[in-house]
Protein backbone atom coordinates (compact mmCIF):
# COMPACT_ATOMS: atom_id res chain seq x y z
CA UNK A 1 0.00 0.00 0.00
CA UNK A 2 3.07 2.02 0.89
CA UNK A 3 4.60 1.76 -2.11
CA UNK A 4 1.79 2.18 -4.67
CA UNK A 5 0.57 5.76 -2.20
CA UNK A 6 4.94 6.76 -2.94
CA UNK A 7 4.56 5.86 -6.53
CA UNK A 8 1.38 7.62 -7.02
CA UNK A 9 3.16 10.87 -5.22
CA UNK A 10 6.18 10.56 -7.78
CA UNK A 11 3.88 10.36 -11.20
CA UNK A 12 2.17 13.30 -9.24
CA UNK A 13 5.06 15.53 -9.09
CA UNK A 14 6.27 14.49 -12.54
CA UNK A 15 3.79 15.50 -14.08
CA UNK A 16 2.90 18.62 -12.46
CA UNK A 17 6.85 19.32 -13.26
CA UNK A 18 6.16 18.36 -16.95
CA UNK A 19 2.95 20.85 -17.36
CA UNK A 20 5.25 23.72 -15.72
CA UNK A 21 7.86 23.20 -18.18
CA UNK A 22 5.36 22.92 -21.32
CA UNK A 23 3.93 26.28 -19.90
CA UNK A 24 7.47 27.99 -19.96
CA UNK A 25 8.44 26.53 -23.36
CA UNK A 26 4.86 27.62 -24.72
CA UNK A 27 5.69 30.98 -23.45
CA UNK A 28 8.97 30.98 -25.81
CA UNK A 29 6.83 29.91 -28.85
CA UNK A 30 6.34 33.49 -30.97
CA UNK A 31 2.94 34.16 -31.35
CA UNK A 32 1.53 35.66 -34.41
CA UNK A 33 -1.09 37.99 -32.67
CA UNK A 34 -0.36 39.10 -29.15
CA UNK A 35 -1.63 41.13 -26.71
CA UNK A 36 0.37 42.67 -23.59
CA UNK A 37 0.62 42.76 -20.38
CA UNK A 38 0.27 38.52 -20.21
CA UNK A 39 2.21 35.93 -18.26
CA UNK A 40 2.78 33.73 -21.62
CA UNK A 41 3.98 36.38 -24.04
CA UNK A 42 7.76 36.88 -24.69
CA UNK A 43 8.26 36.79 -28.31
CA UNK A 44 5.83 37.86 -30.98
CA UNK A 45 6.32 37.71 -35.05
CA UNK A 46 3.59 39.52 -36.00
CA UNK A 47 1.40 42.13 -34.18
CA UNK A 48 1.70 42.71 -30.01
CA UNK A 49 -1.05 45.02 -28.85
CA UNK A 50 -0.53 46.31 -25.29
CA UNK A 51 -3.25 48.18 -23.64
CA UNK A 52 -1.17 49.64 -20.90
CA UNK A 53 2.55 49.30 -19.81
CA UNK A 54 4.07 47.03 -17.05
CA UNK A 55 5.93 49.27 -14.46
CA UNK A 56 5.30 47.06 -11.33
CA UNK A 57 6.22 43.57 -13.21
CA UNK A 58 8.10 44.56 -15.87
CA UNK A 59 9.04 41.37 -18.12
CA UNK A 60 10.92 41.94 -21.90
CA UNK A 61 9.45 41.00 -25.00
CA UNK A 62 10.71 40.68 -28.00
CA UNK A 63 8.67 41.96 -31.06
CA UNK A 64 9.39 41.43 -35.31
CA UNK A 65 6.55 43.27 -37.18
CA UNK A 66 4.49 45.60 -34.90
CA UNK A 67 4.36 46.61 -31.58
CA UNK A 68 1.21 48.84 -30.82
CA UNK A 69 0.62 50.74 -27.48
CA UNK A 70 -2.90 52.16 -26.19
CA UNK A 71 -1.84 53.74 -22.87
CA UNK A 72 -4.45 56.59 -23.10
CA UNK A 73 -2.33 58.41 -20.63
CA UNK A 74 -0.18 59.89 -23.64
CA UNK A 75 -3.16 62.01 -25.15
CA UNK A 76 -3.06 63.79 -21.72
CA UNK A 77 0.49 64.08 -21.31
CA UNK A 78 1.91 66.81 -24.18
CA UNK A 79 -0.28 70.15 -22.87
CA UNK A 80 0.66 68.88 -19.22
CA UNK A 81 4.26 68.99 -20.20
CA UNK A 82 4.33 72.27 -22.15
CA UNK A 83 2.75 73.67 -19.17
CA UNK A 84 5.90 72.26 -17.43
CA UNK A 85 8.90 74.50 -16.18
CA UNK A 86 11.27 71.72 -16.50
CA UNK A 87 12.92 71.34 -20.09
CA UNK A 88 12.46 67.29 -21.44
CA UNK A 89 16.32 67.33 -20.67
CA UNK A 90 16.19 67.35 -17.08
CA UNK A 91 13.88 64.04 -16.88
CA UNK A 92 16.61 61.17 -15.46
CA UNK A 93 16.43 57.95 -17.14
CA UNK A 94 17.54 54.68 -15.15
CA UNK A 95 20.18 52.74 -17.25
CA UNK A 96 18.74 49.17 -18.22
CA UNK A 97 20.69 46.01 -19.45
CA UNK A 98 19.82 45.51 -22.94
CA UNK A 99 18.34 41.85 -21.64
CA UNK A 100 15.89 43.34 -19.54
CA UNK A 101 14.16 45.44 -22.22
CA UNK A 102 12.20 45.32 -24.72
CA UNK A 103 13.31 44.57 -28.13
CA UNK A 104 11.19 45.57 -31.19
CA UNK A 105 12.20 44.96 -34.75
CA UNK A 106 10.01 46.62 -36.85
CA UNK A 107 7.39 49.71 -36.06
CA UNK A 108 6.63 50.46 -32.47
CA UNK A 109 3.30 52.40 -33.02
CA UNK A 110 2.17 54.17 -29.78
CA UNK A 111 0.55 56.68 -27.71
CA UNK A 112 3.22 56.66 -25.24
CA UNK A 113 5.82 54.17 -24.11
CA UNK A 114 6.61 54.03 -20.69
CA UNK A 115 8.61 50.33 -20.73
CA UNK A 116 12.18 50.20 -21.43
CA UNK A 117 12.54 49.51 -25.09
CA UNK A 118 15.02 48.93 -27.76
CA UNK A 119 13.55 49.85 -31.04
CA UNK A 120 15.22 49.13 -34.35
CA UNK A 121 13.28 50.76 -37.43
CA UNK A 122 10.43 53.18 -37.04
CA UNK A 123 9.15 54.50 -33.98
CA UNK A 124 5.94 57.14 -33.91
CA UNK A 125 4.93 57.80 -30.14
CA UNK A 126 2.47 60.64 -29.71
CA UNK A 127 3.86 60.97 -26.26
CA UNK A 128 7.50 59.72 -26.84
CA UNK A 129 8.56 57.93 -23.74
CA UNK A 130 8.39 58.91 -20.30
CA UNK A 131 10.22 58.07 -17.55
CA UNK A 132 11.73 54.70 -18.97
CA UNK A 133 15.20 53.81 -20.77
CA UNK A 134 14.77 53.82 -24.27
CA UNK A 135 16.86 53.30 -27.46
CA UNK A 136 16.42 53.79 -30.95
CA UNK A 137 18.49 52.90 -34.14
CA UNK A 138 16.54 54.28 -37.45
CA UNK A 139 13.76 56.80 -36.90
CA UNK A 140 12.17 58.45 -34.41
CA UNK A 141 8.85 60.64 -35.04
CA UNK A 142 6.45 62.40 -32.64
CA UNK A 143 4.01 64.88 -33.13
CA UNK A 144 4.86 67.17 -29.34
CA UNK A 145 8.31 65.64 -28.64
CA UNK A 146 11.08 62.75 -28.51
CA UNK A 147 12.53 61.52 -25.39
CA UNK A 148 15.65 59.13 -25.62
CA UNK A 149 18.67 57.87 -23.38
CA UNK A 150 20.40 56.69 -27.01
CA UNK A 151 19.06 57.31 -30.44
CA UNK A 152 21.27 56.78 -33.36
CA UNK A 153 19.67 57.81 -36.87
CA UNK A 154 16.93 60.37 -37.41
CA UNK A 155 14.68 62.34 -34.71
CA UNK A 156 12.18 64.48 -35.88
CA UNK A 157 9.59 66.41 -33.61
CA UNK A 158 8.18 70.19 -34.00
CA UNK A 159 8.80 71.14 -30.47
CA UNK A 160 11.44 69.04 -29.01
CA UNK A 161 14.09 66.10 -29.47
CA UNK A 162 15.82 65.40 -26.34
CA UNK A 163 18.63 62.22 -25.69
CA UNK A 164 21.55 61.99 -23.68
CA UNK A 165 23.61 60.04 -26.41
CA UNK A 166 22.90 60.96 -29.97
CA UNK A 167 24.37 60.18 -33.52
CA UNK A 168 22.89 61.53 -36.58
CA UNK A 169 20.06 64.15 -37.33
CA UNK A 170 17.41 66.12 -34.80
CA UNK A 171 14.95 68.50 -36.48
CA UNK A 172 12.68 70.24 -34.14
CA UNK A 173 12.36 73.40 -33.08
CA UNK A 174 14.48 72.51 -30.00
CA UNK A 175 17.25 70.03 -29.96
CA UNK A 176 19.37 68.74 -27.01
CA UNK A 177 21.81 66.15 -26.58
CA UNK A 178 24.66 66.26 -24.35
CA UNK A 179 27.15 63.51 -25.58
CA UNK A 180 26.17 64.04 -29.65
CA UNK A 181 27.36 63.39 -33.19
CA UNK A 182 25.67 64.34 -35.95
CA UNK A 183 23.39 67.15 -37.41
CA UNK A 184 20.89 69.59 -35.74
CA UNK A 185 18.12 71.69 -37.36
CA UNK A 186 15.91 73.71 -35.51
CA UNK A 187 14.97 77.15 -33.64
CA UNK A 188 17.63 76.23 -31.00
CA UNK A 189 19.87 73.50 -30.49
CA UNK A 190 22.57 72.12 -28.28
CA UNK A 191 25.02 69.86 -27.85
CA UNK A 192 28.23 68.85 -26.10
CA UNK A 193 30.35 71.47 -28.09
CA UNK A 194 27.80 74.63 -28.86
CA UNK A 195 24.93 76.00 -28.57
CA UNK A 196 23.32 77.97 -32.26
CA UNK A 197 20.36 78.81 -33.83
CA UNK A 198 19.11 77.27 -36.94
CA UNK A 199 22.33 74.61 -37.37
CA UNK A 200 24.48 73.05 -35.10
CA UNK A 201 27.17 70.16 -35.88
CA UNK A 202 29.49 68.04 -34.14
CA UNK A 203 31.95 64.98 -35.87
CA UNK A 204 34.58 64.96 -33.46
CA UNK A 205 34.68 61.99 -30.73
CA UNK A 206 35.38 62.85 -27.41
CA UNK A 207 38.87 62.47 -26.72
CA UNK A 208 39.87 60.09 -23.86
CA UNK A 209 42.61 60.32 -21.65
CA UNK A 210 45.78 57.72 -22.01
CA UNK A 211 46.26 56.26 -18.44
CA UNK A 212 49.95 54.42 -18.18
Amino acid sequence: MKTRILLIAVLLCSSLAYASDSLKVDSLKPRLIAASPSKNVRNVNGILFKYYDEEDHFKPKRVNGLGMGFNFIGIFLPPLMLFNLQPPGNYDYVVVPREKMNKINGLQLSLINMEPTVTNGLEINVSSNINTYAVTNGMSISPFFNLHHEMKGVSVAPLANVGQKCRGIQIGLYNKCSDFRGIQIGGWNENGKRKLPLINWNFKKPKTSKTL
